[in-house]
């Protein structure tokens, strides 16, 4: 009888892997990547429901290179980044009457910022998220539902003279929901502040620039990109399209990863880990159908025909007016950072960037998004580079 049992499942196992084969050799155009060139990177993460994307994707970022200028790793703490940002940008609202936005985003600026000016402490020096309110991860939802209002209520009252009393409130919000700050912590036997311990990697916090390229500003100089979670007017130097790739290629090939911020509304960034800036015309015709008949495509229908494509995908041909347009018609948002930090190339010999996302191990390649050169130069908004890997001609031009 065991044994029985055991062709049996032996049987079922041998289908079941049948099927599977079956199933994936079904799409020859399944991207199949090889590794060109990779910087060391921390475990994968998850934001949870929290719009904070940018403190996950750039202390990530700040977690490579403390891997790179020493070799460890450490795991820097988001809800501290949260606290001190979130108490600042209500600052802020406050001082402009609420006309600046208060809301979960934000952008690269503002875990440097926090690094420059308040230091860090490591995830363990705080409660772990969502432990504060009874759940596993970040859940954002009534936390904020608590918060907005009552900036809101500060910020647009018409109060004649405000008392300090607020700041404490919120304070007690924050603290309630993300946990307190730490005065002082242990690490690895030793005694830290937040400042000591970020002093402690031997990272230059001025080394950090972000690059941009758009063409309502003049090249080669920095403004501060007009986004609403830009709320500190962060400044980005100004690059032209073709100089982005060109800069991120040598940050990677010189051990350097980059923290991206962009668009990922795109129908060519896949929750299965792709990114594709999808030449939709071309796909039509590839289709074998005009407009007219694409248009009446369902949603998943579509989906459907651009999985099939998958590395014969046709993508546009950029041009610094198509990264414009899309910039000034809403086209390209602010709605997503993540951490990029490689190279790869698919059986064709196109090559991807490997970027590092914050929703935990999702997709097919568990956490990790596979993005060509088009899309990120396409739809990046923003990303922060050691100014060191910007190579030397460019950095010359930028004065930096």
């Amino acid at each position: 009888m065991k044994k029985i049992l055991t062709l049996a499942l032996l049987a079922c196992l041998a289908m079941g892997a049948n099927a599977q084969e079956k199933k994936e050799s079904a799409n020859k155009n399944k991207p199949v990547f090889t590794t060109i060139k990779e910087c060391k990177i921390t475990s994968i993460k998850d934001q949870s429901r929290s719009g904070t994307c940018w403190d996950y994707s750039t202390l990530s970022f700040f977690e490579s290179e403390i891997l790179r200028k020493t070799g460890k790793s450490v795991d820097l703490c988001e809800a501290f980044v949260a606290n001190k940002t979130y108490m600042d940008r209500a600052i802020t609202a406050v001082r402009m009457h609420g006309d600046v936005s208060f809301s979960q985003g934000g952008s690269a600026e503002d875990p440097l910022y926090c690094l420059k000016n308040y230091g860090i402490c490591p995830e363990d020096a705080m409660p772990a998220p969502g432990s504060l309110y009874g759940d596993s991860l970040n859940n954002f939802n009534e936390f904020f539902a608590v918060m907005t209002p009552y900036v809101e209520a500060v910020a647009k009252s018409n109060m004649k003279k405000l008392s300090p009393a607020w700041k404490k409130g919120l304070q007690a919000i924050l603290d309630t929901y993300l946990g307190k700050c730490p005065e002082s912590f242990k690490y690895e036997g030793k005694t830290y502040t937040p400042r000591t311990f970020a002093d402690s990697f031997g990272l230059d916090w001025n080394d950090y620039v972000s690059i941009t390229s758009y063409t309502h500003h003049p090249f080669y100089k920095p403004f501060a990109v007009e986004v609403q979670d830009n709320w500190r007017w962060g400044m980005s130097y100004n690059v032209p399209v073709e100089d982005i790739n060109r800069i991120i290629d040598n940050a990677i090939n010189n051990g350097y990863s980059v923290m991206w911020g962009g668009d990922v509304s795109e129908q060519g960034f896949t929750r299965q880990g792709l990114a594709v800036a999808i030449d939709t015309k071309a796909v039509q015709s590839l289709a074998g159908s005009d407009a007219a008949k694409w248009l009446k495509l369902t949603q998943s229908q579509k989906t459907n025909l651009l999985d099939s494509l998958g590395v014969n995908t046709p993508e546009v041909k950029l041009t610094q007016e198509m990264r414009q347009e899309a910039f000034d018609n809403w086209e390209t948002t602010d709605d997503h950072g993540m951490h990029l930090f490689g190279l790869a190339k698919d059986q064709n010999g196109k090559e991807y960037y490997m970027i590092k996302n914050s929703w935990g191990e999702h997709g097919d390649y568990k956490g990790i998004w596979y993005m060509t050169k088009t899309f990120s130069a396409y739809k990046v908004m923003d990303f922060m580079v050691n100014k060191n890997a910007i190579p030397k001609d460019i950095r010359k031009k930028l004065g930096i």
